[in-house]
């Protein structure tokens, strides 16, 4: 089976809840669109957040990752767009919680998701520079499938007590899928969030982020902001919600550092 990797495929991965995952793909999402870059995000978490945080329902039974997984509709059918010019989305649905028992007997299922990113319908997604995979907050089959897809992974980290302690067994899980399914997968970069630079443990977080991930860690750090919490109730991104908001301008700082990394110099997640 073929491992190589043409797109620009970034899984945003932590297996904690609460961590600022579905933010950071949103909120980097848009405004890397609004920059000119085509984008998709596919939501692969069952709870559907990226999906209503990108102004679609959760609830749509036909074209979604789901029936996309299983067969049901083409690649193409299940691509929505958003509000926001040259953001596309693969919204999500609750069923998408019932795919890990219902593949059970199919050794090949962590690959189900590359074959049709990879395969015949996946030339359709050579018009996006960058598609972005939304994981849900656990180690399941769904976010295995996900490390399988994606050629670069990006980690928020919470700039809390324990994160550290959260993210080895993170860095050990992407080493087993490295060696056994994926040998291209990447950390591009650490994204410190919920930063609180009252908090003497933020700092302290950051640091050793710094220490142990040296150049992976972005510059950029997203802060504890109301407004962003807020934003996903109306339907859309922070950065469409309210752009001056401290969040947004992150974002927006963050969407300048990812554009200017150079892959090359991305070292692995080792």
């Amino acid at each position: 089976m073929s491992n190589i990797v043409t797109k620009n495929i970034i899984s945003v991965i932590n297996q904690k809840g609460g961590v600022g995952k579905t933010t950071t793909v949103i909120n980097l999402a848009a405004a890397l669109a609004q920059k000119g870059k085509n984008i998709l995000v596919i939501d692969l978490d069952p709870q559907g957040n990226a999906t209503t945080g990108l102004g679609k329902s959760n609830l749509d039974e036909n074209n979604n990752i789901y029936n996309l997984l299983i067969g049901k509709v083409n690649l193409r059918d299940s691509i929505k767009s958003s509000v926001i010019k040259g953001l596309d989305l693969i919204p999500s649905n609750v069923n998408l919680s019932g795919l890990e028992v219902e593949t059970a007997n199919d050794a090949n299922r962590a690959y189900i998701l590359k074959e049709i990113l990879n395969g015949e319908q996946g030339n359709y997604l050579e018009k996006y520079d960058v598609i972005f995979i939304d994981c849900p907050p656990s180690l399941s089959l769904l976010t295995i499938m996900s490390l399988v897809s994606a050629n670069e992974l990006l980690v928020p980290l919470q700039t809390e007590f324990f994160a550290l302690e959260g993210i080895t067994q993170l860095v050990k899980t992407i080493e087993r899928i490295k060696v056994n399914l994926n040998p291209q997968l990447k950390v591009r970069g650490i994204l410190l969030t919920m930063f609180d630079r009252r908090n003497k443990l933020s700092s302290q977080v950051d640091k050793e982020a710094r220490n142990f991930f040296k150049e992976k860690v972005y510059h950029t750090v997203i802060p504890r902001n109301v407004r962003l919490s807020e934003a996903p109730s109306h339907g859309m991104p922070c950065v469409i919600y309210d752009e001056k908001c401290p969040g947004s301008k992150s974002y927006f700082a963050l969407a300048e550092e990812f554009l200017n990394q150079i892959p090359d110099k991305i070292g692995s997640a080792a």
